[in-house]
């Protein structure tokens, strides 16, 4: 048997995964370098292999390389900016995540993380433009307005905060909204903006969670020419905000120091650019969202006190939909028939078993979960009720897996469809399972069901199963 050459393999891995890897010794010599951090710097791996990090990138000093600094402190950097020139003079902007290495509890040497910060640059930029184009068009028809009627439900408390949050909506005070993920914050958001006198202005959307800490900053509040490398200036999403509504989502992801920096913007009303002198009066109503509760936020400090004391003179908490069990039947009935017309079907309803299924499901994902699970069952269904064998199979061994056949007798369905047909059927789901099960794994799926490689994929193609439609219910289910 031919032995492995683990090493070989793990080079191969670092030298193609997308982001650079440059490691250094004790002594500061680059020991590894791969292909993507010599694309990042403009240089060869032979320009940095074996030489000095301060000899490869002389515009670096012990004081600016977070590499050396790891070295000095033996503590990681994570996500941090870097500038600098490389060895031909070309200015370099990445973002770094540096960590030491140690071995039976000493220092050997620090690897670094690089994510080439110029692209990301580029994909804000890109993100403000089409933000910017947006509000030039605030009542575009092809964009989906959601007011207060579009959130479905019988549950009463969630009535009587839908009248609630009404009538605030016309006012012009922050507001801060809670809740799990999947609850619907974004319908109440857009709902209150809607409902308000700013309706006709821009509503933009941004996630906290989805950049860096210095590229949000820079979509927030815009760029000053020169404040950067390339920087041009263009205004951030305050400005191109004005008169409207700012929703920023996860607020609790938000670095502390941009905390700050919002709270003077809902204080004062101003916003200056970053790398600029000048502060621009902007009218923006924020309103943030947090996935965990401001006692966990502020507990765990990830939350200022003094902004969510700013926040919390209106702050509104979305109940799950565990504790809303009322609204799945309403809910259900209205993912069916949005799924009928996208896919093209006639499912009016869901078995008894399916329905005593989401009933006991505590739905961790809440209604973004049941949006999903109506989907993936819609795709497998080809009568016109969901039973349980087509749900997924998070919720199938939850409560079993016993025969729910709508008419609760195969004789009859061996009657009506014949007997080699019913038989496939079987087949069919048994095989679509497995590949659920595991993660769309074909090599895995076969050995599970015993069967040759081959002899499943030509069962894949027969019954015409599409396995990243699988793969791609199955994320949802755990996103």
């Amino acid at each position: 048997m031919r032995r492995i050459n683990w090493e070989q393999i793990l080079e191969t891995v670092l030298n193609t995964i997308d982001e650079g890897i440059h490691i250094i010794d004790l002594e500061g010599n680059t020991i590894f370098y791969n292909q993507i951090a010599a694309r990042h710097d403009g240089l060869s791996r032979e320009d940095v292999l074996g030489r000095h990090l301060l000899s490869a990138f002389p515009s670096l000093t012990k004081q600016t390389s977070t590499l050396l600094k790891v070295l000095e402190t033996k503590k990681p950097i994570y996500h941090q900016t870097q500038n600098y020139r490389n060895l031909y003079g070309i200015p370099i902007e990445t973002v770094n995540t540096t960590l030491p290495i140690i071995v039976d509890h000493q220092i050997v040497g620090a690897v670094e993380i690089a994510k080439d910060y110029s692209k990301l640059r580029q994909l804000a930029d890109q993100l403000v433009e089409l933000q910017r184009k947006d509000t030039q068009h605030p009542r575009n028809k092809q964009s989906q307005k959601y007011t207060f009627s579009n959130i479905i439900t019988t549950d009463d408390k969630l009535i009587e905060l839908k009248s609630k949050i009404s009538k605030v909506a016309k006012l012009n005070s922050s507001i801060l909204v809670y809740g799990e993920s999947g609850v619907g914050k974004e319908l109440f958001v857009q709902g209150i903006h809607e409902a308000s006198t700013r309706k006709n202005k821009p509503f933009i959307a941004q996630n906290c969670a989805a950049l860096p800490e210095t590229l949000l900053e820079s979509i927030l509040f815009g760029t000053a020419k020169g404040s950067y490398t390339g920087a041009v200036d263009r205004p951030g999403l305050f400005e191109l905000a004005d008169g409207g509504t700012l929703f920023l989502d996860e607020l609790h992801c938000m670095a502390l120091d941009l905390q700050a920096k919002l709270l003077r913007i809902l204080e004062d009303g101003v916003v200056r650019r970053i790398g600029d002198v000048k502060e621009r009066k902007v009218d923006v109503r924020v309103i943030a969202a947090m996935n965990i509760s401001p006692v966990k936020a502020l507990k765990t400090n990830v939350i200022r006190h003094d902004l969510y004391y700013r926040l919390n003179v209106l702050a509104f908490e979305i109940p799950p939909l565990r504790m809303r069990k009322k609204d799945i039947k309403i809910l259900v009935k209205f993912f069916l028939k949005q799924y009928n017309q996208r896919f093209q079907k006639r499912v009016t309803d869901i078995c008894e078993k399916v329905e005593d299924v989401f009933t006991k499901y505590d739905w961790p994902g809440n209604i973004r979960e049941l949006k999903h699970t109506i989907e993936y069952a819609m795709n497998f269904c080809e009568g016109n009720k969901i039973l349980l064998e087509h749900l997924p199979l998070t919720l199938q061994d939850l409560y079993g897996t016993e025969d729910t056949h709508e008419s609760g007798n195969n004789v009859e369905k061996v009657v009506q469809h014949g007997l080699k047909e019913y038989i496939e059927s079987i087949e069919k789901q048994i095989i679509i399972d497995m590949l659920y099960k595991t993660d769309g794994n074909i090599q895995k799926a076969a050995n599970q069901l015993q069967l040759p490689r081959q002899t499943l994929q030509t069962k894949l193609k027969k019954y015409k199963i599409n396995k990243a439609l699988i793969l791609k219910s199955r994320a949802t289910q755990h996103a």
